[in-house]
């Protein structure tokens, strides 16, 4: 699988959308190769005190990659996802995933919450999202 390195990120947020200077400066410490890690992302927004989809905006405005979702679902090289296969799922953890469904998608924030209500890692949450068939969307850096 190759990498699209010419894809323009900051499309998606309108042509009049500008990078925050700060945010910006704080991305430029911490990215390696224009990539920035999802984890990455919450540290620069804990940091800051702003928002992770605000970080997430920066990093898109200034053509950068947003990589290695910790829910395993994008951003993994050479495959896109990096999720552990499930072949079942827990009937309780099923449940909290099914009654935390909007318009049939998980909100990424709420697979972090399941995460942590059932002590287990995101890429858990992940596993069993795509066992399940459930889209995980939105995204809370806004990757998708």
């Amino acid at each position: 699988m190759t990498r699209r390195k010419n894809k323009k990120f900051a499309e998606k947020h309108g042509p009049h959308a500008k990078p925050d200077r700060l945010i910006q400066d704080e991305i430029l410490k911490h990215a390696k190769n224009n990539e920035l890690p999802c984890a990455v992302v919450f540290e620069i927004a804990k940091d800051l005190g702003i928002a992770a989809d605000l970080v997430g905006m920066t990093a898109d405005l200034i053509n950068f990659r947003l990589i290695k979702c910790q829910l395993g679902l994008f951003g993994y090289y050479p495959k896109k996802k990096m999720i552990p296969p499930h072949t079942q799922v827990d009937p309780d953890l099923k449940n909290a995933i099914s009654e935390a469904l909007i318009n049939e998608k998980l909100p990424c924030k709420s697979a972090w919450e399941i995460a942590s209500r059932f002590n287990l890692r995101k890429m858990a949450v992940g596993g069993a999202c795509e066992a399940l068939k459930v889209k995980i969307k939105p995204c809370q850096i806004g990757a998708f």
